[in-house]
């Protein structure tokens, strides 16, 4: 039944208390006394901590880089999953329209159907991910890492969700972590080089969750797009929805002299399952030097690969994926440009629904959250840089013969 605690590979839910921080917390009978509830608020209180042998071992701005880009990225605009999806219409509607209504119809058959999906208050997620950068390339020469395997960052998350519009992530990979939650009217990000701050624009879900864990919030997010066509993807026929971030969303997400010009959404659904299988995103940002000259342009696009449906309490649930990153930058000076490609793979270890205890005083903000917004273009920049140049402002490292940019 949806309404009670799901019994997993494990046969208990105890396992499930296992996170990013296992070895920090408290003992497993501690935690079953104090509740659900209990626990979760006492991760937001918990300073963030990093191991001393691990944080030894690995390359800040590698890790800064893909922490800051990889670990809780948002998805393009404010969806809400209670809200009711459009009923499918052929009668005066775009055969765009009506197709992705269909297509979007199938898809919540297949994960569950929407009656069981809209039973879901909450839900808990834990898994594991391996990052690593992979390649630099620029104007005169492509540089790609040798050994990206042995030098991939190995680490976990658990995710958290509410209903309405609530969630919070925890990922912890190399030593550094990075935290994000959102209440339902706010969105916030800690990360070891900002601390605790509110995220620029209108509250969006967590990208993550897109990723065949959340299929009701997937299929709101996608209720207003159009179907462009289709593809093939992995030896799978794929219809393929369109999805662009409204002019009003953009410019609540820019910030002083970063613009986001644009942010597209791409899914593509399983003609064979009608799941979900692959999410592709591309956000532009234009960015101005406060002193003059030619803009900078970041172009970060997102392909994630989603595998491994398997049915946990009759909705079905992605258990593996892969993201391949790559941030492209141009336009400040002729035949110049820079991309570093990154990637992850993920494995979903648990997943429960309807956990007891969990309540709304579960996402409350840090008490130390600084007020002031700041929008994706200038998260992974040192504070006093980012209103100077924000252009120019950039952490760089040398190894051998590789040279990462931190600029996002």
């Amino acid at each position: 039944m949806v309404g009670r605690p799901a019994v997993l590979r494990s046969g208990s839910l105890a396992p499930l208390m296992e996170g990013p921080d296992s070895g920090e917390g408290e003992a497993d009978e501690a935690r079953k006394e104090r509740g659900w509830g209990q626990w979760v608020k006492g991760q937001l209180s918990r300073a963030p901590s990093v191991s001393t042998s691990a944080a030894a071992s690995c390359r800040p701005s590698d890790l800064r880089l893909l922490l800051g880009v990889m670990a809780a990225p948002l998805a393009p605009i404010h969806v809400c999953s209670t809200d009711p999806l459009p009923h499918l219409s052929v009668k005066d509607t775009p055969i765009e329209t009506s197709s992705a209504q269909y297509i979007l119809q199938q898809y919540t058959a297949a994960s569950g159907g929407l009656k069981l999906l809209s039973s879901v208050r909450n839900a808990y997620a834990m898994g594991k991910v391996r990052m690593v950068a992979t390649e630099l390339e620029m104007a005169t020469k492509i540089v790609r890492k040798r050994n990206a395997s042995r030098d991939a960052e190995s680490g976990s998350f658990v995710l958290w969700q509410m209903a309405p519009d609530m969630w919070y992530v925890e990922l912890a990979a190399g030593g550094g972590k990075v935290r994000a939650g959102c209440n339902g009217k706010l969105v916030w990000r800690h990360t070891p080089w900002l601390g605790a701050h509110a995220a620029k624009g209108p509250v969006r879900p967590l990208r993550r969750a897109l990723q065949g864990l959340d299929p009701l919030t997937t299929a709101s997010m996608f209720a207003n797009a159009r179907c462009i066509g289709e593809k093939k993807v992995g030896g799978e026929d794929c219809f393929i929805l369109k999805l662009c971030a409204d002019p009003q969303t953009l410019r609540a997400r820019s910030e002083g002299p970063a613009e986001v010009i644009r942010h597209v959404l791409f899914g593509y659904f399983s003609q064979r399952t009608g799941l979900l299988i692959h999410i592709e995103d591309s956000h532009l940002t234009r960015i101005q030097p406060s002193a003059g000259g030619d803009a900078a342009y970041w172009e970060t696009s997102i392909n994630s690969f989603i595998d491994e449906y398997r049915p946990v309490e009759g909705m079905m649930i992605a258990h593996s994926g892969h993201s391949v990153v790559t941030l492209f930058r141009f336009g400040e000076v002729a035949m110049s440009h820079t991309k570093t490609r990154m990637e992850e793979a993920w494995t979903i270890e648990e997943v429960a629904f309807n956990v007891p205890g969990l309540s709304v005083d579960c996402f409350i903000p840090p008490a130390d959250i600084k007020r002031e917004s700041i929008g994706e273009a200038c998260e992974l920049l040192p504070q006093g840089e980012r209103g100077e140049n924000t252009a120019a402002a950039g952490d760089h490292r040398a190894d051998g013969n590789i040279m990462w940019r931190v600029e996002v």
